[in-house]
């Protein structure tokens, strides 16, 4: 009886080491406790309460340790929630909801799914939202929104038209949908039957055709990266 006794004993202290930053919870302390009661028990050779007190402190030290490990996941989805909402206010700082729509769309669906799971108390689930957030805004970046509008400069110096305005990089980077250009622009045209007709100062709108976020007027002192790439 008293070697089953000092073996529980061993098991109790290996429990108690767990986690230590965390060993004052409710549980821990009755673990203690009851170890207490258990070694006082045994030293007065009452070995059936020594046994009973035991038991009572296994009971409430495995409590402890499933305590512990909750709280670390539960620091572990904090931790990971702040980094995702981090992400995402510096996506939004960039613009991010325009010049990467997806990934940033995708993002707040994770980071929203995230803090779903972690009031619902499934820390571990909504760590992976979490992390899953972080990663759908790997690789935004900064960038300068594609222009929306245009202003036409005079034959000799540019060489203005629909398909070359088509052509440049900015645009559509494809002169062959030089007609886009000139369905969104017509009515401001003098003879809007005539494509070929488009005159210097003109403001020719450039719509967007495949949902690319676009905004401001063509700037030649700034970068932009090619439309489709």
């Amino acid at each position: 009886m008293k070697k089953s006794v000092v073996i529980l004993f061993v098991t109790l202290f290996s429990l108690s080491l767990f986690a230590i930053s965390y060993k004052n919870n409710t549980y821990q302390k009755l673990a203690d406790e009851y170890t207490k009661k258990a070694e006082i028990a045994l030293d007065a050779g009452q070995y059936d309460d020594a046994v009973e007190y035991s038991k009572k402190a296994e009971e409430n030290a495995a409590l402890s340790k499933a305590y512990i490990a909750l709280m670390m996941e539960r620091k572990t989805a904090e931790d990971n929630i702040k980094l995702a909402k981090n992400q995402v206010a510096y996506a939004e700082k960039i613009n991010a909801p325009n010049t990467f729509p997806m990934a940033y769309s995708a993002a707040i669906e994770n980071l929203s799914n995230a803090e779903s799971s972690f009031e619902s108390e499934d820390y571990p689930q909504a760590t992976e939202y979490a992390k899953a957030c972080i990663a759908s805004l790997d690789g935004i970046r900064e960038v300068t929104p594609l222009p929306e509008y245009y202003i036409v400069k005079p034959w000799a110096e540019t060489k203005d038209c629909y398909w070359n305005i088509s052509g440049r990089p900015y645009v559509y980077n494809n002169p062959l949908l030089w007609e886009n250009l000139y369905q969104a622009n017509k009515n401001d045209m003098p003879k809007p039957e005539d494509p070929n007709l488009i005159l210097p100062g003109m403001k020719m709108k450039i719509p967007s055709i495949t949902g690319e976020y676009r905004s401001g007027v063509y700037d030649s002192k700034k970068s932009y990266d090619a439309y489709g790439e």
